[in-house]
């Protein structure tokens, strides 16, 4: 008997070995875990950071814990930890995107702070985030994209979201504890019946807008330990959850299209994510980056202060004509990470990369809310030709007008992404000073350098907890034991 598609993932899990895996495979994984790790700390201060904080406390109980919830020096529950640090990855919309799309905040948080509860080593640690980003992104080729199209149009889906994820985070939990095909197969039974909804499409609709976003990652790790806690107590999952179209998975989840080739073949001996994977120099949603990267270098190359610009015409991805994009009503800095107006404002203003662009000063400061009234929008005219041809375009067209002059700049692929222009490619040395913007006044000096060193040379750690630990340790704490 043919094994079912749930086996097949669970034997891929199982399976898969640090020394068989791709170099690209590994080192895009520790370049995901640098950037996750430099996205969390940069959100302590952050609302929606703050809320996973205090949430991931209380569900760390009242003995103290091994696992740590980044950039706060707490030691809580396995739980608690990956629940906070899911919400604190994402907080700032900078993490890194795999198609479908956020994938990290949700299968990183659960394998961090097991691997931190395990004293698991750098190899280990490895082997779990290349499983789950792969297994994550062959889910989305699967199903529904934001970005099909059909006859030359963009026809984005009624629904979608990153519920599938679920998989990679509960496989990634699983792997790292060492368990079996079997128990492996009946944790992501397991995980598929106890899956988040898709309500992706309904949080684009509706401005003033939740900040929940896209999908809460404290959630999606919370219900991958669940599925992994239950499947090794001895709990058993619906095997055939993937293969029945009719009852299972794809017709509860939303998704119209279902092509589950995509999720088996050549699973195992092709990796698929580390080339896909592309990351974010801005705290803004990545639609509009390399808009925002036209803006800058206008704006840069000229020496043209905002109070300068009387307009600025921006041609942007085909979907993007939506509420959450067009919102012009800033309440919340979350409504800034989405604003095409007020990114595109923000740019203008050349806060730099990090979490800068958060910056509440800056955010709701009179000339960034008052040049948004300058701005205008419209879909770019060759976006499905570009989009289809290479699947890494995200054309923008910007025009600004200042001085009595009209500075025009086009961009295909914006900076993060590997693409066939080789500059938009981020290197490890820009990953790095990412990191370090994002960590600067958040953690102790000493260890900023030192989590850069060790995450980059993961396979030569012994225990991932270590590193985790480093991230605990706060500027300010470190400056009070020395006064």
């Amino acid at each position: 008997m043919s094994k079912t598609i749930i086996e097949q993932l669970a034997d891929f899990t199982a399976g898969s070995r640090f020394d068989q895996l791709p170099d690209i495979v590994v080192e895009e994984s520790k370049r995901i875990v640098l950037d996750s790790i430099g996205c969390a700390v940069a959100a302590t201060e952050q609302t929606k950071g703050r809320i996973g904080i205090d949430y991931g406390r209380l569900l760390g109980g009242s003995v103290k814990g091994n696992a740590t919830i980044m950039g706060t020096g707490d030691r809580v529950s396995v739980v608690g930890a990956a629940f906070a640090n899911g919400e604190l990855i994402n907080a700032l919309d900078m993490d890194c995107v795999v198609p479908p799309g956020h994938v990290s905040p949700y299968v990183l948080p659960g394998a961090l702070a097991m691997g931190e509860a395990l004293a698991s080593s750098g190899k280990a640690l490895i082997e779990a985030v290349a499983v789950s980003h792969e297994m994550s992104h062959r889910f989305g080729k699967a199903m529904d994209n934001l970005r099909d199209t059909k006859d030359g149009e963009s026809t984005p889906p009624k629904v979608f979201g990153y519920a599938s994820s679920i998989f990679g985070a509960t496989a990634a939990i699983g792997k790292l504890k060492g368990h079996d095909g079997e128990r492996l197969a009946h944790a992501l039974g397991i995980a598929g019946c106890i899956s988040p909804v898709n309500f992706q499409m309904s949080w684009y609709q509706h401005p003033p807008f939740s900040t929940i976003k896209y999908l809460v990652g404290g959630v999606m790790a919370q219900q991958a330990m669940t599925a992994a806690h239950l499947s090794e107590f001895g709990h058993q999952g619906d095997l055939h959850i993937l293969d029945d179209r009719e009852w299972g998975y794809p017709r509860f989840i939303g998704t119209t299209k279902w092509e589950p080739e995509h999720i088996t073949t050549g699973l195992g001996s092709e990796w698929l994510f580390p080339t896909l994977t592309s990351f974010k120099p801005y705290a803004h949603c990545r639609i509009m980056h390399a808009s925002i990267d036209c803006v800058i270098q206008i704006v840069r190359d000229n020496d043209i202060k905002p109070h300068e610009i009387d307009a600025i015409k921006v041609n942007v991805e085909g979907f993007a004509e939506q509420p959450i994009w067009l919102n012009r009503q800033i309440g919340h800095v979350n409504d800034a990470q989405f604003s095409m107006a007020h990114g595109i404002a923000m740019a203008a203003h050349q806060p730099g990369h990090g979490r800068a662009w958060m910056d509440p000063e800056l955010v709701f400061g009179t000339s960034v809310m008052g040049l948004m009234d300058k701005i205008t929008t419209q879909v770019h005219p060759d976006y499905v030709r570009l989009l289809t041809s290479h699947g890494a375009s995200r054309p923008a067209l910007v025009e600004l007008r200042a001085r009595g002059q009209t500075f025009v700049m086009e961009k295909r692929y914006p900076k993060g992404s590997p693409s066939p222009d080789p500059s938009t490619y981020m290197t490890n040395d820009e990953l790095a000073a990412k990191f370090r913007l994002n960590a600067e006044g958040v953690l102790a000096a000493a260890n900023i350098d030192a989590i850069v060193d060790a995450v980059m040379g993961l396979e030569d750690v012994n225990d991932v907890g270590a590193i985790l630990r480093m991230t605990g340790a706060r500027q300010a704490d470190v400056a009070n034991r020395v006064a």
